[in-house]
């Protein structure tokens, strides 16, 4: 279970990009963080894999505070987090094969690692990732060479290398359209549901997050400011929506499709 406890980050300039955030995540949730770009989801997902050092506040992962963290415990912490970036960051010019294996660098030893040389379990390991994410006719490509949907299962597959209990998955959708981004999320909801991995997802578009997610956040200025499970997100009403999005947001297609309108 993930908790986070009075969770602040206030960057060197000065900016409050969170504020006293509260929350948990049990085991096998698949947690949708929404808001506009700058409400805090990025900086949220990167303070809970230390990424980012948060300001004030703790991060409690199986009832251990990870926010101390240095050395040989942060690298045995973040084995366990998976994440999924908006821009894959993927090394472009290396091959799916080498980018999947990447993942293993938490768990390889160093010098062998450093030269690409990894064990015979390790590759196996990567080849079935590679199968099971439906990218083995693109194994010897480069990133480079790839759509974005390509390089997204790549992301993930290389995330699912580190046999991980949670996967942040920071907009993974974002540069996606819309049925390459229902595919890759529900690549995520079916390794959620499969293998039971704590999904905490940040997305904008509200007909993503009403199928998916099992419960979702609103943040807004760094604040939480909606809280809803999957039955309660179908409902939200104008007023929440504001409430998230602000006064000059505009709900197009409806209650159940929704975007937002930066004015």
């Amino acid at each position: 279970m993930l908790e986070i406890k009075n969770l602040t980050k206030i960057y060197d300039d000065g900016t409050v990009a969170l504020k006293n955030v509260s929350f948990t995540v049990p085991d096998g949730e698949f947690l949708v963080i929404i808001g506009l770009s700058g409400s805090g989801k990025s900086t949220l997902l990167r303070c809970i894999n230390r990424l980012i050092e948060p300001t004030e506040g703790q991060v409690i992962w199986n009832g251990v505070d990870v926010t101390p963290l240095k050395g040989e415990e942060l690298r045995q912490y973040r084995r366990e987090i998976g994440m999924i970036f908006q821009h894959f960051n993927l090394v472009k010019r290396s091959s799916v094969l080498k980018n999947v294996m990447s993942g293993r660098l938490g768990y390889a030893k160093t010098l062998p690692s450093m030269i690409g040389k990894f064990s015979v379990e390790d590759q196996q390991k990567a080849k079935k990732t590679i199968e099971r994410l439906n990218i083995q006719d693109q194994v010897n490509k480069r990133a480079d060479e790839l759509s974005g949907g390509q390089q997204q299962r790549v992301g993930i597959a290389r995330a699912l290398m580190q046999d991980p209990k949670m996967i942040l998955a920071d907009e993974p959708v974002a540069s996606l359209d819309p049925v390459l981004a229902h595919s890759i999320l529900s690549n995520l909801e079916r390794l959620n549901q499969e293998d039971k991995i704590t999904i905490i997802c940040s997305l904008h578009y509200l007909d993503l997050v009403q199928r998916y997610a099992s419960r979702v956040i609103g943040l807004r200025l760094g604040e939480i400011v909606y809280e809803g499970t999957k039955a309660q997100i179908m409902k939200l009403t104008d007023e929440e929506f504001k409430e998230i999005y602000g006064e000059e947001a505009e709900r197009i297609g409806g209650n159940l499709i929704g975007t937002v309108k930066e004015g």
